[in-house]
C-alpha cells in the first residue's frame, strides 16, 4: 500500500511561494506603519497648536511662557496666564484645561517622550520657542512640519 504524503519538491515550492508573498507584503505593511506614525505626528502637532491658539485667545492675546507650557495647557486658567491645579474648575479660573496631557512623540529618535523644551536635544520630544511648536524627531522633514 502506498503512503500519501507531500514530496520534497512540493514542500520547496510552497516555501518559495510563502517567501514571495512575504517579500511583497512586509514592505507594504512597513509603509503603512510609517504613514500611520506620520499622520499621528500631524494630528498631535495640530492638537498642540490649536491648544496654544485657544490659550492665547482666552488669555489676553498672550501665549504661555515656555517654562510653564505644560501647566498652562493642562490646568485651569484665569485669563491672565495664571493657572490652578484644582480638581474642579475654580470660579477664579474659568478657562482651560486645553488638553488632558502632552502627547507622546510617536516617531523618530525621541519616540515615546513627551518632554517639551525650548531647544532640540536628546530625549526632548517637542520644541516650544517664540510661540512656535514643533516636533523634535531627528528628521528634518518631520521637524519642519
Amino acid at each position: 500500500m502506498r503512503r500519501r504524503a507531500f514530496s520534497l519538491i512540493e514542500l520547496v515550492i510552497v516555501v518559495v511561494i510563502i517567501g514571495i508573498i512575504a517579500a511583497i507584503a512586509i514592505p507594504r505593511m512597513s509603509r503603512g506603519a510609517t504613514a500611520a506614525a506620520e499622520n499621528s505626528l500631524k494630528a498631535n502637532l495640530s492638537l498642540m497648536r490649536n491648544a496654544l491658539e485657544l490659550f492665547q485667545t482666552e488669555n489676553g492675546g498672550n501665549y504661555p511662557a515656555s517654562a510653564d507650557i505644560v501647566n498652562a495647557l493642562t490646568k485651569w486658567s484665569d485669563g491672565n496666564g495664571g493657572v490652578s491645579g484644582a480638581a474642579t474648575r475654580p470660579s477664579t479660573h474659568p478657562y482651560g484645561p486645553y488638553i488632558k496631557e502632552i502627547p507622546k512623540l510617536g516617531i523618530g529618535a525621541n519616540k515615546d517622550s513627551n518632554t517639551i523644551a525650548t531647544s532640540a536635544g536628546a530625549g526632548v520630544a517637542w520644541v516650544y520657542a517664540n510661540n512656535d511648536f514643533k516636533a523634535n524627531t531627528g528628521n528634518a522633514t518631520y521637524d519642519a512640519w
